[in-house]
């Protein structure tokens, strides 16, 4: 394995501790611009989201309705009641996105199949790259003011659906995630460098509190005025 990913993995709570639980789940809110431009309706209303952590895995509630969540996998995305009833249901979500720019409305599938995939990418962080198929290796670092932060990167297998199939994840002095980078490819393949922060010590695992996510510029700098994604997360809880 990867030197650098192996300090990363122990600075993060650890595999073996990680292999002891299945899933987590965390309180989200979310905000920013690209909800708009795919023409939805973002509120700030808390909602409860679930992943799995050794398969891909993502449900979020409520969603629509009060009593509607979604099911996402990577070849199917549904949403249905809490009860299990199925509302509306997607089989290979992934060709619904075919030829989308980022202004391309999105129906609450769409926002499902986005949510489902970027969700568990995110709370599966660093611990999915120790899994079978994923390919890291170390790239040259980025300097942030004063910091200077190792970066991996790791490509993806096509049976993971993620926002693209290769993604750079950079680590602080501490081992710690502080920024992640990736191209948008349901909505365009727009470049965005995601900031993370407000790590919090969570059943041995360190996890953030905060994500934002900002359109990346050519020289790899965020573009501060544009906020694609905010994302709050509280109340982590792995079982």
């Amino acid at each position: 394995m990867n030197e650098l990913l192996e300090s990363v993995l122990e600075a993060h709570g650890g595999l073996r501790r990680w292999s002891q639980f299945s899933a987590v789940s965390t309180q989200i809110v979310t905000g920013g611009g690209l909800w708009a431009l795919k023409g939805l309706v973002q509120d700030p209303t808390p909602r409860q989201m679930r992943v799995s952590l050794h398969e891909e895995f993502a449900s979020v509630a409520p969603f629509g309705q009060p009593n509607w969540r979604t099911d996402f996998r990577p070849g199917r995305v549904a949403i249905e009641t809490i009860d299990g009833e199925v509302v509306r249901e997607r089989m290979d979500p992934r060709e619904a996105f075919s030829n989308h720019t980022m202004n391309t409305p999105w129906d609450p599938l769409h926002r499902a199949y986005f949510n489902g995939y970027a969700m568990w990418t995110y709370l599966t962080t660093p611990f999915f790259m120790a899994m079978p198929g994923f390919e890291v290796s170390e790239i040259e670092p980025v300097h942030e003011a004063s910091e200077h932060w190792r970066g991996l990167r790791v490509k993806f297998p096509k049976h993971i659906a993620s926002h693209s199939d290769e993604q750079d994840f950079y680590f602080g002095d501490d081992f710690l995630l502080r920024r992640h980078d990736y191209r948008v490819d349901v909505a365009g393949s727009f470049p965005a460098a995601q900031y993370v922060d407000g790590m919090m010590d969570v059943q041995g695992f360190k996890m953030p509190a905060r994500r934002r996510a900002y359109v990346r510029g050519p020289d790899l700098r965020p573009v501060r005025d544009l906020l694609m994604v905010a994302i709050d997360l509280s109340g982590y809880k792995f079982s």
